[in-house]
């Protein structure tokens, strides 16, 4: 970091400039549709969920094919050096993910639910020095402020120009790039290490829950509405939530926020609306029956916790008598993949519909054999997810000196003349 110390004695010592993002680039986000129509070239398309999972985007990042007009594909092209930010969100603070186009992007256009930043002086330190901003709270506080909406919220293309952001020399937008790149790239070469172990124990959970010829104690093929019941939540919202109370699951939190199973929630909401929602007991499976994509739909967790809990609309609670984590397993199985694949509906909101769930077949091995699966997955699923153990511990510790470094390296005072 002296060579970084350095270069802000040399170029800024005093602070540096601010400036406005709409003094820099373009916001637009008039991108393409979800959708296919008859006629028009097929090109593929940049969505939400690509932006939000990945800080760069190269040519091998997205895989959904949809048509577009030629002028929409003029218009709507990904160079090398964009930006793409999620402009929206269900809660203002999970508003303004970025990500930086590494190589232009051949037949591709963007989804019109982000937004494409597009420098004016393209330069690709400059568009990974704003990336990283993006995570500070220089910028998030920002965001926050200008969020408009009640149940979903955003900012406009006119709202990201007023963002103001530090904007030093390139020298020193370089060297504090190279230094957040070197924490990224170990981050990032421990996260592959951990994808390659969750590979490994989807394979063998798969393996595990596979049973065929092998008949370990008896198996009965069974629909979901044979061996319980659903019930469909309702009315809840995040603009319900509350710091304490009943505790509550929203759909939207099965995919971004749970795991396998819980005994305690993220969110509560006060008595008064509680009274209005449907409940999950313990042991009840809780899904979430829509999502923007497909491997979302009909995730679940199994709710272990000692009290009941609301759930909101969009989602499912299913009462049984197996074993929950057993069930909550298989439902992570590619068997459930191909099947949930060939049964939603729709485009921009990908739905399961309760009654294909409740048509889904699954093996019921006795509750004796249930235990053991469960024992086993139970070990993998710790090596692989658990935060205080191995690999996951390391790869959050990295992730908070990550932070702290680059909120520090990125924290710079105005510019100010000296006396």
């Amino acid at each position: 970091m002296s060579k970084l110390k350095e270069l802000i004695d040399k170029y800024c010592p005093n602070g540096v400039e601010f400036k406005r993002l709409g003094e820099l680039g373009v916001f637009e986000n008039i991108g393409v549709d979800k959708k296919t129509v008859e006629g028009q070239p097929l090109v593929t398309l940049l969505n939400y969920v690509d932006v939000y999972k990945n800080m760069y985007i190269d040519n091998k990042t997205p895989h959904m094919i949809v048509s577009a007009t030629e002028k929409k594909i003029q218009s709507c092209s990904c160079e090398k050096g964009d930006i793409f930010i999620t402009p929206t969100s269900e809660t203002r603070d999970d508003i303004g993910h970025a990500s930086v186009v590494t190589e232009t992007l051949i037949n591709t256009v963007y989804s019109y639910h982000i937004m494409r930043f597009r420098l004016i002086e393209v330069n690709m330190i400059t568009s990974f020095f704003i990336r990283y901003l993006f995570e500070t709270e220089i910028v998030q506080k920002q965001i926050y402020k200008l969020a408009k909406g009640l149940t979903r919220f955003g900012l406009s293309k006119y709202d990201f120009a007023k963002i103001e952001i530090p904007f030093p020399p390139l020298d020193v937008q370089e060297e504090i790039v190279k230094i957040l790149d070197r924490f990224a790239e170990y981050a990032a070469e421990l996260q592959a290490e951990l994808q390659a172990r969750r590979d490994q124990y989807e394979y063998y959970r798969d393996k595990l829950l596979t049973f065929n010829d092998i008949n370990r104690g008896g198996v009965a093929w069974m629909k979901m509405s044979e061996i319980g019941t659903f019930v469909r939540g309702n009315g809840l919202q995040k603009k319900d939530f509350t710091e304490n109370g009943v505790p509550c699951i929203h759909y939207g939190q099965i995919y971004t926020y749970y795991g396998t199973f819980a005994t305690n929630t993220k969110s509560f909401v006060n008595e008064e609306t509680a009274k209005k929602c449907k409940k999950a007991h313990t042991g009840d499976l809780v899904f979430a029956t829509v999502s923007e994509n497909v491997d979302d739909v009909c995730k679940c967790v199994a709710w272990l916790g000692n009290e009941e809990i609301c759930i909101s609309g969009d989602s499912l609670a299913f009462c049984h008598n197996q074993n929950p984590k057993y069930l909550a397993y298989y439902f992570q199985t590619a068997a459930f993949a191909d099947y949930k694949r060939s049964k939603v509906t729709g485009t921009k909101v990908i739905r399961l519909h309760q009654s294909k769930l409740e048509q889904f077949v699954i093996p019921i091995p006795s509750l004796v054999e249930q235990e053991r699966i469960v024992s086993i997955l139970d070990k993998f699923e710790t090596l692989v997810n658990d935060l205080s153990k191995g690999l996951p511990a390391e790869i959050a510790a990295v992730q908070e000196r990550y932070e702290y470094y680059r909120n520090k390296l990125l924290s710079f005072p105005k510019y100010r003349l000296s006396a």
